[in-house]
């Protein structure tokens, strides 16, 4: 399998403090790995390297061939071709949802108002909202907000998709509406790399998981591994916690 994402030995500091150390991995095309471990263990920061969003000062991150961390390549291009989906929807409040959909199309991809328009109304049915097109995203709930950022997210035609925890702003009840859209993309074998805390997705639908603590990578193994018999102390008291629930 060919990979699409590679992170090689990729250490982050904000001043004197380090946030990532050596961290190494990879996502294969077609393949989901879900990254989690306890608050603070630098799981989103890794992930926002991934698309430089944040910076990093050692290592190599590539995307589909190109290094992210090459001072000649086209940032704006290579975050177009990955989708972020953010744990806040990020949403703009004063357009409508279809205006939502369209505006990065068109400025970004310089697609028609017309294809841009299409395009959007389609993955907005796809995650089951084309009902909504003409609604300002203060008009719908959490969970519909957060299907309208990731039909955003499609509508650019990405290679791979980048989750932060997705679900950890929504109420209980429209956690699974977001986690089935997540699920749906998973089995059309969509490139996914899903920082969370929602492990029975992480059963159900990831290849991989990651687990960090304290900036490092701690394991790196499928899901039946992790979730069988994880090898860390450190795993397996988060995994005690977390699964009791």
């Amino acid at each position: 399998m060919s990979q699409m994402i590679t992170i090689d030995n990729i250490s982050k500091w904000y001043g004197d403090f380090q946030v990532l150390t050596d961290c190494t991995t990879s996502v294969a095309k077609g393949e989901v790995v879900v990254v989690c471990g306890p608050s603070g263990s630098g799981k989103s920061t890794l992930i926002k390297c991934v698309n430089a969003l944040e910076p990093f000062q050692k290592g190599v991150i590539t995307v589909d061939g190109v290094s992210v961390g090459d001072p000649s390549t086209d940032l704006p291009k290579l975050r177009s071709r990955v989708g972020m989906v953010f744990q806040h929807f990020e949403l703009f409040p004063h357009l409508s949802i279809a205006e939502n959909l369209t505006l990065a199309q068109v400025k970004v991809l310089g697609r028609s108002m017309d294809e841009a328009r299409q395009k959007g109304l389609l993955y907005l049915d796809r995650v089951g909202l084309k009902a909504h097109a003409a609604k300002f995203p203060g008009q719908l709930s959490g969970g519909q907000q957060q299907r309208v950022a990731i039909a955003r997210a499609l509508s650019m035609d990405p290679i791979a998709m980048l989750f932060d925890e997705p679900t950890s702003a929504l109420d209980p009840e429209m956690i699974n509406e977001v986690l089935d859209v997540m699920t749906g993309l998973a089995q059309e074998g969509m490139t996914m790399m899903c920082v969370t805390h929602e492990m029975g997705f992480a059963r159900r639908v990831a290849n991989r998981v990651i687990f960090m603590d304290k900036g490092q990578i701690v394991e790196d193994c499928d899901k039946e591994a992790f979730f069988g018999s994880p090898r860390s102390e450190r795993a397996q008291l988060f995994l005690s916690k977390i699964l009791q629930h």
